[in-house]
């Protein structure tokens, strides 16, 4: 089957996630944050997809900066850091200009070359999305740039991959569908599209009926897809 579009997850998959703590662990004298930052990242990332769950649960919606902020919160208290009213602003400043992983853009150009349309489809708010799309210089190599913030619910939700051809207009048979997270991934696969699992972390696929199409390591290796 010939893809000409992919169709990227942001976070975790374009942006590095843990990018905020470690930036901070760097520059902080704090000796806390120094040696367990990781373990901050993780848990920050943990509640944000949580809330995300939850609020679809719970039929409400706040946006996903207002997630980002209250699951740092909770990170920050369960880390013991929630004193330091300077690094909560220091981290969310960090999170809002994202750092990409090291193959990104190389990737991106590579399939522009190839005339592959990219876009992305995020929770992230347009804001947010603006923001880690400028600060990675990435944003020139995107055709949409999508947050769910069209629809008010979060992935994986059915209706948030059905803005593939709703707002960005993509033949889903033609539509691959990239994200790190396994979740994400069994949503768009039970909604029908072709996905590729970047499995950054070596970790099991997700015990759910609906299994990725691909499984890469990395951005690289979706190259090999169009060749």
């Amino acid at each position: 089957m010939k893809y000409n579009s992919i169709v990227f997850d942001a976070y975790g998959t374009l942006f590095d996630i843990n990018a905020a703590a470690r930036k901070s662990a760097l520059v902080s004298s704090n000796s806390l944050l120094e040696s367990n930052w990781k373990d901050l990242a993780e848990i920050w990332r943990k509640k944000q997809i949580e809330y995300t769950w939850l609020q679809n649960i719970l039929n409400i919606h706040t946006d996903f900066l207002d997630i980002t902020k209250i699951s740092l919160d909770f990170a920050l208290e369960e880390m013991t850091l929630d004193q330091e009213p300077k690094l909560r602003e220091s981290l969310l400043e960090l999170y809002w200009t994202s750092e990409a992983y090291p193959e990104v853009t190389q990737v991106l150009e590579e399939l522009n070359g190839r005339d592959v349309k990219l876009s992305i489809l995020s929770n992230g708010t347009p804001e947010m999305l603006l923001a880690a799309c400028e600060s990675t210089k990435i944003e020139k190599l995107l055709d949409f740039v999508v947050s769910v913030e069209e629809i008010g619910i979060f992935k994986p939700d059915g209706r948030v991959y059905d803005l593939v051809n709703t707002k960005m207009g993509y033949k889903m048979s033609e539509v691959l569908f990239v994200s790190s997270n396994g979740w994400d991934i069994a949503g768009a696969t039970k909604f029908g599209l072709s996905t590729v699992w970047v499995n950054r972390n070596k970790k099991p696929v997700e015990r759910m009926h609906w299994k990725p199409n691909y499984e890469l390591s990395d951005l690289m290796h979706i190259i090999d897809l169009f060749r």
